[in-house]
């Protein structure tokens, strides 16, 4: 299965925070791999692996979170004209003139308006347009026409075609974090044909952009006993020093920091080398935004780890990376999860 092409197909559906059904229908059916695929009351997605070892088998948690940021309806005008918010960190800066999709009684595309710069006050120029003051034409000509298909409350997407870069580059919306949903199906492809031990709990999440909900629940219902969170950072680009990005093309970033195993960082280094697999020391002073923190914290405590795939553009329309980036993280998750041992976990309770 060319997963290229499964991450295209995520980037371009709708998932905002709380709404995740259909792109959880994307990943079941581009998933052969799993023994058992269900869905929590949450409504994460937990695709189990089985392992070969004898029992009681150590269990590896993999989390990559599938929801996006989006809107959400506030208010519909009297003209047509529809208010809205944000769910999740949206920079306002890069929502005018955006295409969008709203997801009402049906799809409706529109596109987002505010005041022309022609009749702008002077000072009203030099700053971004606040949300407030922006709206989306839908080209209805009253409320009532609106309302025929939309209401307050319904979830509103960026309409953005995923595009083909050079090389391997691509850009779309939400690659943050459906590439590392993709990554995580290429480690599922790879283990198909290798021989684990560990049984394999691969978990798309649920409301990671709007406070880790997902993890929380799901790290609650598995009970890991270690476990590795996907997600993306910062990728080099101009304007960022160098210290605070990661390569792309370098491979993912391996992070070190509070929320990161000593045992697991070294056993990832290790596993790195070995296999001639690129990859980035990430370090991470104050970790806290991804599902790591989350799951590290989950019960009595969980040994975690953070891989992350460098992403230019993060939380834009245009969100941009390289796919042997994310061909390179599934890859490494999987020449770790064969090797995963009994001994090994237990040894990770002794520092």
């Amino acid at each position: 299965m060319d997963i290229r092409n499964v991450l295209r197909t995520m980037s371009e559906g709708s998932g905002v925070s709380g709404y995740e059904d259909s792109v959880a229908d994307i990943i079941t059916a581009a998933c052969p791999w799993a023994d058992e695929i269900r869905r929590d009351a949450l409504g994460n997605l937990i695709m189990f692996k089985r392992g070969s070892g004898p029992e009681p088998r150590p269990k590896l948690m993999l989390a990559a979170h599938m929801d996006e940021i989006g809107l959400i309806i506030t208010k519909i005008e009297d003209e047509g004209f529809v208010r809205f918010s944000t769910i999740g960190g949206f920079d306002p800066r890069v929502l005018v003139a955006q295409e969008v999709m709203a997801h009402g009684t049906k799809a409706v595309p529109g596109v987002i308006g505010s005041k022309p710069p022609h009749v702008q006050e002077p000072n009203e120029r030099a700053k971004s347009v606040p949300i407030d003051e922006m709206f989306i034409d839908f080209g209805y000509t009253c409320r009532a026409e609106a309302e025929a298909h939309l209401a307050v409350g319904d979830m509103i997407t960026l309409r953005r075609s995923c595009l083909d870069l050079q090389g391997q580059f691509m850009a779309g919306k939400a690659m943050d974090d459906r590439a590392s949903v993709a990554a995580v199906l290429e480690c599922l492809q790879h283990l198909a044909a290798m021989n684990h031990k560990a049984d394999i709990y691969a978990v798309a999440t649920v409301q990671e952009e709007v406070g880790l909900r997902g993890a929380i629940t799901s790290a609650y219902g598995i009970v890991p006993d270690l476990a590795v969170a996907i997600d993306v950072t910062f990728g080099d680009m101009p304007g960022l020093s160098e210290s605070d990005t990661i390569k792309v093309g370098g491979g993912p970033g391996i992070g070190i920091g509070p929320h990161v195993h000593p045992k697991l960082f070294s056993a990832f280094s290790k596993a790195a080398k070995e296999w001639n697999i690129p990859f980035s020391v990430d370090p991470s002073p104050h970790p806290g935004g991804t599902d790591t923190f989350a799951i590290q914290v989950a019960r009595a405590g969980v040994p975690t780890i953070l891989l992350s795939v460098p992403l230019r553009y993060m939380h834009t329309p245009v969100e941009t990376l390289t796919y042997s980036d994310v061909a390179a993280t599934g890859r490494l998750l999987a020449v770790f999860a064969a090797s995963l041992e009994s001994e090994f976990v237990e040894g990770l309770l002794c520092y």
